[in-house]
Parts: structure tokens; C-alpha cells; sequence
């Protein structure tokens, strides 16, 4: 399956090398390059990317607005919003934006293959570097998972998402299959009523449910 991409970048050589990773996959085609989140929300419209990588600081309408309507317009399409910041602040912003992912640009080639991948996958929608950095701030206070209703298994499901981990090495830590692992983040999102992993991180963070 060919995955059709739009970088949206205001930096000339930023766009070049996202474009230059990309090329090293053959299931990445570039469809197109936008500088703005004005641009990037028209290109969304004519072009119909599956992937839009998306800068998160640009000047006029920037990655988070742009973020903010074209899924309002386009639900289907998947963002990775890009930034040089590990600000939590920033990352909880893009969840509420309907970002499906948050890729630190410091992240090393190889690692932007493997992560964008997992995200058109549905996986991993958080870096293990990012969930490092939010454990620490949130490190002060203790988890309290005792009015989740979840299970010992998907509160050890849910630790692990949150450190980064995607469902293959989720089950091979907790020795089971990939086909159980799905089955305890839907019953963990049925429980907490929420929608896909991003929020499932996002609501596990706010409300201590990590260790």
C-alpha cells in the first residue's frame, strides 16, 4: 500500500529532508509540500493525503489551527504534528487538536520510518522520548488507578502504550498475542470512553494512571 504524504513545513531545507527520509521507504510517496496551515488545509482539500506531517510552529495559521480544521473537514486523514519542543503542554494541545501523532524533529532518520509507520497503523501514537519527558513532570504524584475499573492486565496494557510501545512489543513483553493486546486497548477505551491511543495517553497522563 502506497501511503500518499503532504509535509507541511515553512522551512525550505525542513521539507527537503523530511522528504529525504521519507524517500528511503518505498510506501512513502510525497503528494505534495505546503509552507502555512492555510496551505496545508487547501492542499488536504485538493490532493487528499493519507499523511499530513505537520509543522507545529509556522507563521500566519499555524500546524495546531490547521490540525483543528482540516479534521473537522477530513476525520480520515492522519496528522503528525513535528516540532524541536518537548513541551507537554505543547503535546496535550495537539491531542486536542486531533493530531494522531507528536514527532520531535531531533529524532534520528531511522526513527521517523519506523514511528510514522506505526502511526498509519493506528499504533504508537507517542515517542519514547516525549513519554520519558512526561513521566518526569508528572513524577511527583503518585498513580491512582483504583476508580479506573481496569484490570490488572490493561492497567499493564496501558503502562506500556503510554512508554511508547506499540502492540507487537507489547505482546511480546507480557507474552501474549497482538490480536489480545487490541482487545485490552479497546475494552481500556471502552471503559475510559475515549476514541483511539492519543487520547487514551493524553487522559492516562492527566489523571495519574501511569506508574
Amino acid at each position: 500500500m502506497t501511503i500518499k504524504v503532504l509535509v507541511v513545513d515553512d522551512h525550505l531545507l525542513s521539507r527537503k529532508g523530511i522528504a529525504s527520509i521519507l524517500a528511503t521507504h518505498p510506501s512513502f510517496a510525497i503528494v505534495g509540500e505546503a509552507t502555512n496551515g492555510q496551505e496545508a488545509w487547501e492542499k488536504t482539500r485538493l490532493l487528499m493525503p493519507d499523511l499530513i506531517l505537520m509543522d507545529i510552529k509556522m507563521p500566519g495559521l499555524d500546524g495546531l489551527e490547521a490540525t483543528r480544521l482540516i479534521k473537522e473537514e477530513i476525520p480520515y486523514v492522519k496528522i503528525v504534528i513535528l516540532s524541536v519542543s518537548d513541551d507537554v503542554q505543547d503535546f496535550f494541545e495537539a491531542i486536542k487538536k486531533g493530531a494522531q501523532g507528536y514527532l520531535l524533529k531531533n529524532m534520528e532518520p531511522e526513527y521517523w520510518i519506523d514511528y510514522i509507520i506505526s502511526i498509519v497503523r493506528g499504533e504508537a501514537p507517542i515517542s519514547r522520548a516525549l513519554a520519558t519527558k512526561i513521566l518526569q513532570e508528572f513524577s511527583l504524584v503518585k498513580a491512582d488507578i483504583s476508580g479506573s475499573n481496569l484490570s490488572e492486565r490493561e492497567q499493564e496494557v496501558l503502562q506500556l502504550v503510554s512508554q511508547g510501545l506499540g502492540n507487537k512489543e507489547i505482546a511480546e513483553k507480557l507474552y501474549i498475542s497482538e490480536s489480545t493486546v487490541k482487545n485490552h486497548l479497546r475494552n481500556i477505551m471502552d471503559k475510559l470512553h475515549l476514541h483511539n491511543r492519543m487520547q487514551l495517553i493524553a487522559f492516562a497522563f492527566k489523571n495519574r494512571l501511569i506508574q
